[in-house]
């Protein structure tokens, strides 16, 4: 088996990232899913593998429910779990949270990042971040991260998320970012990691809190 990690990401919330170099019949075996119906293999394994993470987490999470909303954003009915999932091969991360709305993105190294930046980091964000690939690639994680936990469409990275703040202490780094589409806009908390092969970032909460009250 390839646990990562596991770790509570804040109070509310549970968190892994997975390593998969199991067959696809390992998480069909467990999941009790049948097999994707998408052709690459390697997609079949992350969508197979994210489920399988959830249960993991959550023994009793019902994998057969979810479903999108009328955002497209994965849920399950009545949000008995909140939940959120990411992959970038040979990666898969989740968060699952019975009180609080989830994000996670994590991100293998993208060898051109530093030349697309700016479709997501303004002039001033890129004087924040700095000039390493590994934390401009940390970024783009908040930002989905930010962007998956928020969950409505026509969000601008730049205009709409803008980071305030990035600063790093002794396990992780902090990332704050202005959202302003959430009621009542605000800064929410990003906490990310960076290891020998990805970024992983996600949302914290230090109490619970939801972006959009209906």
């Amino acid at each position: 088996m390839s646990l990562y990690r596991e770790w509570s990401s804040d109070k509310y919330s549970l968190a892994a990232i997975w390593k998969i170099d199991e067959p696809e019949s390992f998480f069909i075996e467990r999941t009790g899913l049948p097999a994707p119906d998408i052709k690459a293999e390697k997609r079949r394994l992350e969508r197979l593998a994210g489920r399988f993470l959830l249960k993991h987490l959550k023994e009793d999470f019902p994998l057969l429910n979810i479903h999108p909303d009328e955002h497209d954003k994965p849920r399950i009915d009545n949000n008995e779990y909140y939940f959120s999932i990411s992959h970038s091969w040979p990666y898969v991360a989740a968060i699952v949270s019975p009180y609080v709305e989830c994000g996670i993105d994590i991100q293998c190294w993208h060898p051109n990042i530093e030349r697309i930046q700016y479709k997501f980091l303004s002039p001033a964000e890129q004087a924040i971040i700095g000039t390493d690939p590994k934390l401009i690639t940390l970024a783009w994680s908040a930002k989905e991260a930010a962007y998956k936990w928020q969950g409505r469409r026509g969000v601008e990275f730049i205009d709409h998320m803008p980071i305030q703040h990035q600063g790093k202490n002794s396990k992780h780094f902090d990332i704050k970012i202005l959202m302003h589409l959430i009621e009542p806009a605000g800064e929410i908390l990003i906490q990310g990691i960076v290891e020998q092969d990805f970024s992983c970032a996600f949302v914290v909460h230090d109490a619970i809190f939801h972006p959009f009250k209906k």
